[in-house]
């Protein structure tokens, strides 16, 4: 079907102003933060009510038409790109705030609604949403649950699933379902929810979700710690966690932290190290940073912490988690080419020095760049494009990379994708993370909500 018959099949419905065809809407609605792939959009969608996108995956059925989900556009698995001639249907419109309980402390929201927004809307009520992530200004709810988003705050809060009480759907057949509707406890069954969060808009269409809000967090602080090497990484996180109900554990590199500082970041303190630990927790007391800072005192003693710093006002905390949230910035001119891993948090030192020593051996003219959500495991692998290398030669070689870091992966059981997804990047090497017999049930789940195979075809199963 041509780009123009594709058009006006959904334009009576959605009328010129909302059913885009011009290259700039194209473009833009077409893509995530991946460069490996063109947007070749036959259309783009605005649907503003559930019917409408009740009607537009009934027309896609009826006319074989692919359908491709586009939220804030900021997933790094090219989940989200259409370069197929697909219809991409985008949720910007469908960004209203729909109700509050405070007794529930939950809040039901289109799928459009942006990460900050929600969280403005939280502090707005004296609550909290606590899922946070570099790209929280842009990126949606939608695309969040989509990818069962994660973020900075996981070794506390969990991720985008753990809270989530209730979603609308529509399928792939064009019906809507209610899932759980905002309950705690219901025992009555399969819970479809789940299989929505993290499906990466192949079973359906978010259309509504309600999600739990906590308690604000009080006074927080942050410690920036340098370390002399991995495995007293692990060690700092083990003493610290011993003690404290920590908020967040990161870690970076010191590639990470120079490309930060060239970017005008003030460096924390003099003293250089290989890695970088930055701990948030709650001090509630003055007894809390006294406790803080005993268990510093003690991994210096041990040797495991070269030197560091506390957060003394909210302005030093903001611009030490600068040094953390600015990596991705900072190193995006340089195309890097992107991992994002995990394993069980004791294998985390043996992992990395495996991982790191192929990359090193087998790409010694590559700058390879380290940083993550350590205090769950996950880690990103961040490989920067020489600038004198064509783009598609070292994308092509960084495939041979990937094949070597998930064979890794794989021996120490653990996921090709920790909170990115699928989608078409990761596609090839599921079988890395998921049994055969996996992969078969994911076909068959896939078939029965979508049996025509509309829905973001291409994208996380062939």
């Amino acid at each position: 079907m041509s780009q123009t018959a594709v058009a006006d099949l959904f334009r009576p419905l959605l009328g010129d102003n909302r059913c885009l065809t011009d290259a700039d809407s194209c473009q833009r609605y077409g893509v995530d933060w991946t460069k490996v792939w063109a947007p070749a959009p036959a259309v783009v969608l605005l649907p503003e009510t559930v019917e409408e996108v009740q009607q537009i995956v009934r027309l896609a059925n009826e006319h074989h038409v692919a359908l491709v989900p586009s939220g804030g556009r900021t997933g790094l698995s090219a989940g989200a790109v259409a370069a197929s001639g697909e219809a991409v249907v985008a949720f910007d419109r469908m960004n209203k705030v729909l109700a509050f309980d405070p007794y529930d402390r939950a809040v039901t929201v289109q799928p459009g609604v942006v990460t900050q927004q929600l969280q403005e809307y939280a502090e707005q009520q004296g609550l909290f949403y606590p899922v946070d992530f570099a790209s929280a200004g842009s990126s949606q709810i939608g695309g969040n649950i989509g990818t069962n988003a994660g973020g900075i705050k996981v070794i506390r809060y969990g991720m985008t699933r753990d809270w989530i009480t209730g979603l609308r759907v529509v399928t792939g057949k064009g019906d809507l379902l209610e899932l759980n509707k905002g309950l705690i406890k219901n025992a009555t069954g399969y819970d479809f929810r789940h299989l929505f969060i993290g499906s990466e808009g192949t079973l359906g269409f978010v259309v509504e979700a309600t999600v739990k809000l906590a308690r604000q967090p009080k006074d927080l602080a942050v410690l920036v710690l340098g370390v002399p090497g991995f495995s007293e990484v692990m060690n700092v996180l083990h003493a610290f966690q011993q003690q404290i109900d920590l908020t967040a554990f990161e870690f970076f590199s010191d590639k990470a932290m120079r490309h930060v500082l060239a970017h005008g970041v003030p460096r924390p303190f003099d003293t250089e190290a290989p890695f970088y630990c930055l701990l948030e927790f709650e001090q509630l007391s003055e007894a809390a940073g006294d406790q803080a800072m005993a268990v510093f005192e003690h991994c210096v003693e041990q040797g495991w912490v070269v030197d560091g710093v506390m957060s003394q006002s909210l302005t030093q905390l903001e611009q030490l988690w600068q040094l953390r949230e600015r990596i991705s910035e900072s190193i995006a001119p340089h195309t890097p080419y992107k991992n994002d891993i995990s394993v069980m948090v004791s294998k985390v030192p043996a992992f990395v020095q495996e991982v790191d020593g192929v990359v090193q051996r087998e790409y010694p003219d590559f700058e390879i760049v380290w940083f993550g959500h350590i205090g769950d495991g996950n880690m990103h692998l961040n490989i920067l494009k020489p600038a004198d290398l064509p783009k598609e030669e070292f994308f092509s070689r960084c495939n041979n990379v990937s094949k070597w870091v998930f064979e890794i992966v794989q021996q120490y059981n653990g996921s090709i994708s920790a909170e990115h997804g699928v989608g078409m990047t990761k596609k090839p090497y599921l079988q890395y993370s998921r049994s055969p017999e996996e992969i078969g049930y994911m076909r068959a789940v896939k078939a029965l909500f979508d049996p025509n195979g509309i829905m973001n075809p291409g994208k996380l199963l062939d």
